[in-house]
């Protein structure tokens, strides 16, 4: 917060008069600037986890495997050739579960 340091100051005599309830109305005040939201608008754009889904359509474009690409045998997920740690009997195992 910045102070103006060329306003006027209040004396000793001046901040003894200020009345319990004025104190009370500043404080108000201070905490008045709180932001309202409608709670209907902010919840639309959630998910709840184990939400249905089922009506819900997704695009996703799915690629085949690339010549440069292998199934973990562990993981079950595609790499990239340079993560292929091990090849045993046919298995290819990546640097994650290799580790």
């Amino acid at each position: 917060m910045a102070t103006d340091y060329d306003a006027p100051r209040k004396t000793d005599e001046e901040m003894s008069e200020d009345s319990l309830e004025e104190l009370k109305a500043r404080r108000a005040e201070k905490h008045s600037g709180a932001v309202d939201e409608d709670e209907t608008e902010a919840a639309e754009g959630f998910e709840l986890p184990g939400a249905d889904l089922s009506g819900e359509e997704l695009s996703v474009r799915v690629l085949p495997r690339q010549a440069d690409e292998f199934t973990c045998s562990n993981c079950f997920l595609v790499h990239h050739r340079s993560q292929l740690a091990y090849e045993k009997n046919g298995q290819l195992v990546c640097s994650e579960c290799a580790a």
